[in-house]
């Protein structure tokens, strides 16, 4: 019995641990200041290519999965459920749709795959070298992700992870489990003030909240579910899905009843998502304590004396009225015309 008490002490352990290991590696930081002046290819074109050709195979996988068109009723094809777990792991490049660190494992393969239009910038070189292990460990102990210049936009590539991971979450929590909109939000606000921020980096990224609102707009948009919450009436009526379940005139014909599969219906265009809210230049970031915060603005000073968040209120303004009610949830104080606060 005791034997069996003590197994099960170290399993708890163990799952313990990995949660918390899971937690500490989820986050990713850039340093938005000192690469802002580097040039960098822009990357939007080869990232539409990629998520394309994902989105393409995922939805080949999910019709290979429901292709016995001898035994399935009519009532079976198309199936939804299949369909997200094929385009996530397909998406993810992983054999699971959800175990394991989606997004920061997307981020480090863009980095990869693109590594001739990013730039990397090591943490003892960044703004946020002085965070030491105790305030921020994730950040101490990974590298910071790449730089990005995507439809003429400076962002992280973990923004990216975030978009397709996070985003997840939130359509998740809306379409699936019934929550509003705004709780999502609000569940995401929290996991930047815990697990993906303040608790392992020290950083709580307004970015990587627009990111994750934008991620769940695109999976909305995967089979079109519900009206896009920030899109005009006539984008919402004449927008069309990514995927689409259409009639095969040859198989119905052939097995004697409709037969259906999922199609592409329209293509990923990363500029009906990205603005200049996703640069950490100008939707600012906020700091666990005054601490942190001095000692990453000691570094501006010290590498951009005339840096000053926003960089450009311009696109603050654009993010406002694109983001509406949502701006509040989204966008740093000083991007609403507020004062700058770091903490």
């Amino acid at each position: 019995m005791r034997r069996g008490c003590r197994g099960g002490l170290v399993v708890l352990f163990a799952v313990v641990c990995l949660l918390l290991l899971n937690s500490v590696l989820s986050a990713s930081e850039v340093d938005s200041v000192t690469t802002r002046g580097i040039f960098l290819e822009d990357s939007g074109a080869d990232m539409d290519g990629l998520i394309n050709k994902r989105i393409q195979q995922g939805i080949e996988n999910a019709n290979r999965r429901q292709d016995n068109y001898q035994r399935m009723d009519s009532d079976e094809f198309c199936n939804e459920e299949i369909l997200y777990d094929e385009l996530r792991k397909s998406i993810f490049d992983s054999f699971t749709a959800s175990f394991g660190l989606k997004g920061y494992s997307l981020d480090r393969q863009l980095r990869e795959i693109l590594k001739d239009k990013t730039y990397e910038l090591p943490l003892n070189e960044s703004i946020y070298r002085d965070i030491n292990l105790e305030e921020g460990i994730s950040l101490n102990l990974k590298e910071l992700t790449g730089a990005a210049r995507v439809n003429g936009y400076l962002i992280g590539l973990d923004k990216i992870g975030h978009f397709f991971s996070e985003g997840w979450e939130y359509f998740d929590r809306v379409h699936f489990e019934g929550e509003t909109l705004d709780v999502a939000l609000s569940w995401g606000e929290m996991r930047e003030k815990g697990v993906y921020g303040f608790s392992t980096t020290g950083i709580f990224s307004y970015a990587d909240l627009v990111a994750n609102f934008n991620g769940y707009r695109f999976w909305n948009r995967v089979l079109k579910t519900e009206k896009d919450p920030i899109s005009p009436f006539y984008k919402n009526l004449l927008e069309r899905p990514y995927v689409r379940c259409k009639l095969q005139i040859i198989d119905s014909v052939r097995y004697r009843k409709p037969v259906r599969k999922w199609q592409i219906d329209s293509l990923f265009n990363i500029s009906d998502y990205i603005d200049g809210s996703w640069d950490e230049g100008i939707n600012c970031n906020r700091y666990k304590t005054s601490v942190i915060a001095q000692k990453v603005q000691k570094r501006i000073t010290e590498i951009a004396p005339d840096f000053h968040c926003p960089v450009e209120m311009d696109q603050c303004s654009e993010a406002q009225h694109r983001y509406g009610v949502f701006s509040l949830k989204l966008l740093h104080p000083a991007c609403l015309g507020g004062t700058y606060q770091t903490e």
